[in-house]
């Protein structure tokens, strides 16, 4: 039986050239924002876990999880790389991912490139923090909450980024199958995907909570790095 591994690496011909293009010039002004951004998140602690979050990301997204019959999944990573580094840092450490496998190991078109980025490292990474965000008081109540905001984060970061696919496609679609047909498949699949991402995601994060809660960026409000440099 032939195995489909999807989440979410788009191959070559899936989009025509002029909506490649586009989405490589989405992907080349998020990823200059997020690292004139970064450079605020930066620190002494942020810069160690940016490289353990990549490692981690790239490792984690070369193992595959079954979700259905002949159907596979990977760990996208924006939500866990956003909760534990920050949504720019996030973004760069997804990016870099996204580039080493597409250039040495082929997962992923190149012409596709743009377009990966787009879905991974900037809507899910961005997706995953605002809803983290969104719940980060109830994450904030202790370690079995931050793992469930992790979850929930996790699970949402990779609909939204099968939704980017979606909206890729429809706007330059070149695989010939219907829109509708490849949203239901996609968007379906992935929310299957979502639990194992939810669930990887919220381990990874509740074993680094549990060792060193100081970091896990969602964690640290401005007053508490403030009340930090002060001490």
């Amino acid at each position: 039986m032939t195995t489909t591994t999807l989440a979410m690496h788009m191959s070559d011909g899936l989009l025509n050239a002029p909506t490649a293009v586009l989405f490589a010039l989405v992907a080349a002004a998020g990823l200059g924002l997020a690292l004139v951004r970064a450079r605020a998140d930066l620190d002494e602690r942020t810069a160690p876990m940016a490289g353990l979050v990549a490692a981690f990301v790239f490792a984690a997204q070369m193992i595959n999880f079954p979700v259905l019959p002949g159907v596979s999944g990977h760990l996208l990573g924006g939500a866990l790389a956003a909760v534990l580094a920050g949504p720019w840092v996030g973004a760069l450490c997804v990016s870099i991912v996204l580039v080493v496998q597409a250039l040495l190991f082929a997962d992923g078109g190149l012409t596709m490139l743009g377009a990966n980025i787009t879905n991974m490292a900037l809507i899910g990474t961005a997706v995953g923090f605002l809803v983290a965000w969104a719940l980060r008081r109830f994450a904030a109540r202790g370690r079995a909450q931050l793992m469930v905001v992790a979850f929930v984060a996790a699970f949402v970061n990779t609909v939204a980024a099968s939704g980017g696919f979606v909206l890729e496609y429809a706007i330059g679609g070149a695989a010939g199958y219907g829109l509708a047909t490849t949203a239901a498949a996609i968007v379906g699949v992935h929310c299957l995907i979502g639990i194992g991402e939810g669930l990887i995601t919220a381990i990874t994060v509740g074993a680094v909570a549990s060792a060193r809660p100081d970091l896990v960026r969602l964690l640290r409000t401005p007053a508490r790095e403030t009340e930090e440099v002060r001490a």
